[in-house]
């Protein structure tokens, strides 16, 4: 499954992006072609037309369950982050987006919240800038070489990151962090590829 990682063909990348969509399609949830859209092309722009940038409970929510729909189902995770009281969702994601670039501090500061682990940290934070996060997925991580053992901690995304940010700048063509890694995810087959 590595193959992808290490082909430095543009047109192999191009390829696997392409059939994204048509992964999310197959994974058999109807509402997660919906939720994927609406994570992919109407959140940035809600979040980023927020001044300061926030995100609101009821979005932290939804991405959440786009986060389980792509991948593993977690009900109690969902219970957990709808626990949250709204105000705390914005202070807190104010506060973390707004130390971003920094490669960690956004996926720490959101890991407060009740619920949200690196994984749905990066979830926000890549909504925010696709430019410099991509999301945190373990179908993405298994294909990375020299990242070591897959661990849902910051330091591991800290390594997954930088090695994705490495890769969409010798991809070059306006590839970001956030195309990346779902041409990997795209690349692994969504679900089948880890059978998870």
């Amino acid at each position: 499954m590595n193959e992808l990682w290490s082909d430095e063909n543009l047109d192999s990348w191009q390829t696997a992006l392409g059939t994204y969509d048509t992964g999310i399609a197959g994974q058999g949830s109807k509402r997660l072609p919906t939720l994927d859209s609406w994570y992919r092309e109407e959140l940035p722009s809600t979040i980023q037309s927020r001044q300061p940038s926030l995100l609101k409970l009821d979005e932290l929510v939804k991405l959440t369950e786009w986060k389980m729909a792509r991948g593993v189902w977690r009900q109690r995770n969902l219970i957990l982050v709808r626990s949250n009281a709204p105000d705390l969702v914005e202070k807190t994601s104010q506060d973390a987006l707004s130390s971003i670039p920094d490669a960690k501090r956004p996926i720490s500061i959101l890991s407060r919240l009740s619920g949200v682990g690196p994984a749905t940290a990066s979830a926000v934070a890549a909504a925010a800038a696709p430019d410099i996060y991509p999301f945190f997925d373990d179908l993405v991580a298994a294909q990375i070489d020299g990242v070591g053992k897959i661990a849902f901690t910051s330091a591991f995304y800290g390594r997954y990151s930088e090695a994705i940010r490495d890769r969409a700048g010798r991809l070059g063509a306006g590839w970001t962090p956030a195309m990346v890694e779902r041409a990997l995810w795209a690349n692994a087959g969504g679900k089948a590829g880890l059978g998870r």
